[in-house]
C-alpha cells in the first residue's frame, strides 16, 4: 500500500470529468435550495445587522468608514468561508462514508482526483451564492460604495476554491462527524476572529497581527473591503497569490490523502 509521502509525490490528474461531479451536486442541492439559502443566508445577514446597527452606534467609525460598512465587507468574506467550510466538511463526508457516492463515482470512468476536484468545485459555488446574496443585501442597504463590487464575486469563487479545499483536507483524514469540531476549534474559529472581519488587523498586537498574515482569510478580506467600500486596493497581487496558493496545495494534499484512503 503506497504511503501519504508517495501520493504526495504524485500530482493530481486533471481532467474535466470533474463537472459531472459538479453537475451531480447541483442537481441534489436543487431540490433543497430554499432550506438550504436561509440557512446559509439568514446567519451572516442577522450578524450583519445585529452587530452591524446594535455594536454600530457604540464603534462609530472604523477605518474612515462607518461600522455598518467596514463590517458589511468582512461578513461576505466570512459566509464564504463558512459555506464551502460546511459543504467541504459534513455535506462531502456523508457522500463519502454514509450514501457511498463517492464509491459510486468511482465505479464510473473517473478517479479520486476527479471526485475531489468536482466536491471542491461545488463548495466554491456554495460560497460564491452565499456572498453574492450578502452582496445583494449590502447593496440595498447602501453599503456598497459602487460596480466595483462586481469584482468582489470571482475574488470570492477562488476564496472558495481555498476554503473548499482545507474542509476536504480535514474530511480526507476524519474517522467521524465528531473529528470536525478539532477544526472548528483550532483554526476556523481564530481564523474568523483574526482575519479582520469584525475589527481591523491594526488593533491586533504586532505578533499577532503579522500572524494573520499567514490565514487565506485575512488576504480575501484585504481585497474584498476596498472593492467595496471604494478604496485602494494594497498589493492585490500579493493576496490573490496567496489565495491561489492554499486553493492549489490543498486541492493537491486533500486528493493525496484521499487517494491514499479509497485505493487500496
Amino acid at each position: 500500500m503506497a504511503s501519504v509521502a508517495d501520493h504526495l509525490k504524485t500530482a493530481p490528474q486533471l481532467s474535466l470529468r470533474f463537472i459531472a461531479v459538479w453537475l451531480r451536486n447541483l442537481r441534489v442541492w436543487r431540490k433543497l435550495m430554499l432550506p438550504s439559502l436561509l440557512g446559509n443566508f439568514g446567519e451572516p445577514v442577522l450578524y450583519l445587522l445585529a452587530l452591524g446597527y446594535g455594536l454600530g452606534q457604540f464603534v462609530g467609525e472604523v477605518e474612515s468608514m462607518p461600522y455598518m460598512v467596514f463590517l458589511a465587507s468582512g461578513i461576505v468574506c466570512s459566509a464564504a468561508m463558512t459555506g464551502a467550510t460546511f459543504e467541504a466538511l459534513y455535506s462531502a463526508y456523508t457522500r463519502l462514508t454514509q450514501q457511498q457516492t463517492w464509491a459510486a463515482m468511482l465505479a464510473a470512468p473517473m478517479n479520486v482526483d476527479d471526485v475531489v476536484l468536482g466536491e471542491i468545485a461545488w463548495a466554491a459555488t456554495k460560497a460564491l451564492i452565499n456572498a453574492s446574496a450578502i452582496v445583494l443585501v449590502a447593496s440595498v442597504l447602501g453599503l456598497v460604495a459602487g460596480p466595483e463590487a462586481l469584482l468582489v464575486l470571482p475574488v470570492i469563487l477562488l476564496a472558495g476554491f481555498s476554503f473548499a479545499g482545507i474542509a476536504m483536507i480535514v474530511t480526507a483524514i476524519s474517522p467521524s462527524y465528531d473529528f470536525f469540531l478539532y477544526y472548528f476549534t483550532l483554526v476556523m474559529t481564530p481564523m474568523l476572529l483574526l482575519s479582520g472581519v469584525f475589527f481591523p488587523l491594526s488593533g491586533l498586537p504586532d505578533a499577532v497581527g503579522i500572524g494573520a498574515q499567514f490565514l487565506p482569510l485575512a488576504h480575501v478580506v484585504m481585497l474584498v473591503r476596498p472593492l467595496m467600500t471604494g478604496t485602494a486596493v494594497d498589493a492585490p497581487v500579493l493576496h490573490l497569490a496567496v489565495i491561489l496558493g492554499y486553493a492549489v496545495g490543498s486541492y493537491w494534499i486533500s486528493a493525496a490523502l484521499a487517494r491514499r484512503r479509497l485505493i487500496r
